[in-house]
């Protein structure tokens, strides 16, 4: 577990990859250079330069860091590579702007986002890359919770909780949208991502927040949001040190970086109205867990043709190496995709890259 977190803790925290490395036999990286190749996910290519700018979400960064840095360390090693991890939301104001290559993101594009692209003439292709679960969290010296329902986060994340600084001081609301009460007597601390973050959305979301707050007559404009007075970080890792720092606190973050903190928080169960279940890897990926999700990149087709690094990067994020059993994905923590899932990633890669032609002469086709 130390020496996950320790490598999280790197990559989310280096917003620029910019490696060169030493040059690397192509008898050493064998295999196909297509999206379904091996382990080495692709040829080298040693003559290749350029620079890719990556974004977007915070969850995702560690995984598109590690990519970058084995692509660079056995394909390209003469490509600059930039990654950070501002929030899914502040990703995609950058790529419909057309200033990155591609976006990371923890939820699908909204609309809103989908529609900047379009006035923009951003085309791209959506790529699912991995399964992520959110993962609530507290202190372990909060003995008292080991499960929330929905009723229950709603009751202490929702739009009405503004004020509530003590866990029991939920339970009036709790009771009201069939939460379970019964808090302890205990300071209340929230430490959470913020609006810029996909997180934030997938949260509000997966945990039922706009439709138990429509139901409590909360105005639409503010149903789809969380409690306005909480401590509203984008570095995960903030996150995770305020879970740290005092007995009874409460938040949220991607399971990955939950799991690597090891003992020092104490994950909470969540009940989705089947019985409390467990953030795992394996209800996870069956989203028997209530709060699983899908995590995504985002290419612009554009820069297929303008940007030659942009296909074997991303040919390489799709091969056994970035997103296979071993792959980067599963090594930073998150959550392999079952093959089916994988495969339709890849055809619709190639698909996009087919869209492109052979001679990169024509802009693929926006894939969402």
């Amino acid at each position: 577990m130390g020496n996950r977190r320790k490598g999280l803790l790197v990559l989310a925290t280096v917003a620029v990859l910019t490696l060169v490395a030493a040059a690397c036999s192509n008898d050493d990286n064998g295999g196909s250079s297509g999206a379904s190749g091996g382990a080495s996910g692709g040829t080298s290519q040693q003559d290749l330069t350029g620079t890719l700018t990556i974004s977007g979400s915070s969850t995702v960064l560690p995984i598109s860091s590690l990519v970058a840095e084995q692509f660079n360390g056995s394909v390209a090693p003469n490509v600059s590579i930039s990654v950070d991890g501002p929030g899914t939301g502040d990703g995609f104001v950058l790529f419909c702007d057309g200033k990155t290559d591609i976006s990371d993101a923890s939820r699908p594009i909204e609309q809103e986002e989908a529609d900047a692209c379009a006035k923009n003439g951003i085309e791209y292709t959506e790529l699912a890359i991995a399964f992520d679960g959110i993962t609530v969290m507290t202190n372990p010296a909060n003995a008292d919770v080991t499960c929330l329902n929905k009723g229950d986060l709603y009751a202490l994340f929702g739009p009405e909780s503004d004020g509530i600084d003590t866990w029991d001081g939920a339970d009036s609301l709790a009771k009201k949208v069939g939460g379970n009460d019964g808090f302890p007597s205990a300071p209340l601390e929230i430490t959470a991502p913020g609006e810029e973050s996909g997180t934030y959305d997938a949260f509000i979301e997966l945990a039922g927040i706009e439709d138990t707050a429509l139901s409590q007559g909360v105005p639409e404009a503010k149903a789809a949001a969380l409690r306005t007075d909480y401590q509203a970080s984008p570095d995960d890792n903030v996150i995770i040190t305020a879970m740290e720092g005092s007995d009874t606190p409460l938040g949220f973050v991607g399971f990955a970086y939950a799991e690597s903190a090891g003992e020092s928080v104490k994950i909470l169960e969540v009940d989705g109205g089947d019985g409390c279940v467990a953030p795992t890897r394996d209800t996870i990926a069956d989203a028997s867990y209530p709060l699983s999700r899908t995590l995504y990149i985002y290419v612009n087709n554009a820069k297929m043709t303008d940007n030659p690094a942009v296909i074997p990067f991303v040919d390489y994020y799709l091969s056994d190496a970035g997103i296979g059993t071993d792959g980067a994905a599963v090594q930073v923590g998150y959550v392999e995709l079952p093959s089916d899932q994988i495969d339709k990633s890849r055809s619709t890669w190639d698909s996009a890259k087919g869209g492109a032609g052979a001679s990169g002469a024509t802009g693929a086709t926006s894939t969402t």
